[in-house]
């Protein structure tokens, strides 16, 4: 089981103590998003998970102790920089002290493991599409020896989006900005993909794929998976296919662009109701709740014949 921290909200930066206490513990309850009473008992062994997929904006929290997984488990690691400012994300460290963040990241678990996300690419007066550039330029000559590669997507319209600022992206300007990009990528020798696209970019030389494949992982884990279909979580998704934990609206980010939280005030009164000792991210388990356990299976071939 490919199991995912970050799709719900960014545990690394705000529940960073909570997910060493589980780990140590070997398990995890889950609050089912669609019904609340239904709670998952996740096993957090080596042998119930095949990768721990972190994802996150800000890995400064869990940096001095983040070895006490990944010296028992395979982890993988996608760290958000964009481009913007605290307009656009208003509790994500600044660009700067992102990059430095991501280097001691790379310096510790190496840069096979790690995807920069440059996502999600949106547009307004103040971030153009020249200011993209201009911006990625400089950032990909500072991150492009310490990560695998760089993958980006286009912002989603859903029907929560409140950015009143935010403009359209036309068909021709999303080919714009993937031709800018690639050839950016290209002068830092830096890989380049998309992410959960249904456009394709590849006759610029950008691959079409998913960010938690089993070629990422057999890649920069040395593993081997069975032939399992990479159905993904949503329409468009090309990754295999994975389990999260925690909650939604419990991000306190406050990314205005964000799907997974759809009311900022909302997830600071959530965020209030987190104990870092309860086995569930927020609140504790209540009597009318029905506990299932999570029906785990590995991907991984064990196959000896294999290695």
């Amino acid at each position: 089981m490919i199991l995912n921290t970050g799709g719900r909200t960014d545990t690394v930066n705000y529940f960073s103590e909570w997910l060493l206490n589980r780990f140590q513990e070997g398990y995890v309850l889950s609050r089912n998003p669609f019904y609340h009473d239904v709670v998952n008992r996740i096993e957090l062994t080596p042998e119930t998970i095949d990768v721990v997929e972190f994802c996150s904006k800000n890995y400064r929290p869990i940096l001095p102790r983040l070895h006490e997984i990944t010296d028992r488990f395979n982890c993988h690691f996608h760290y958000t920089i964009t481009a913007y400012g605290k307009d656009i994300e208003p509790n994500v460290p600044s660009i700067d002290e992102s990059i430095e963040t991501l280097k001691e990241l790379s310096a510790q678990v190496g840069k096979e493991k790690i995807i920069w996300r440059y996502d999600p690419v949106l547009l307004t007066d103040k971030y153009t599409i020249e200011q993209h550039f201009e911006t990625f330029d400089d950032m990909a000559r500072q991150l492009a020896p310490y990560v695998d590669c760089c993958l980006f997507s286009f912002v989603v319209w859903y029907k929560k989006l409140h950015m009143p600022e935010l403009l359209p992206i036309t068909e021709q300007q999303k080919e714009r900005i993937a031709k800018g990009l690639e050839e950016i990528a290209a002068r830092h020798h830096l890989y380049i993909q998309t992410c959960g696209t249904k456009e394709s970019y590849e006759r610029f030389g950008i691959h079409n794929s998913g960010c938690m494949t089993r070629a990422i992982y057999e890649h920069s884990l040395g593993l081997h998976f069975k032939k399992v279909a990479e159905k993904g979580n949503r329409p468009g998704c090309r990754c295999m296919e994975s389990r999260g934990l925690g909650d939604y609206n419990t991000c306190i980010n406050g990314c205005r662009y964000c799907y997974a939280n759809y009311d900022h005030d909302k997830a600071k009164e959530n965020y209030a109701l987190h104990d870092p000792h309860s086995p569930l991210m927020i609140g504790h388990l209540l009597p009318t709740d029905k506990l299932v356990p999570l029906h785990q299976v590995s991907f991984l071939d064990k196959d000896p014949r294999l290695f």
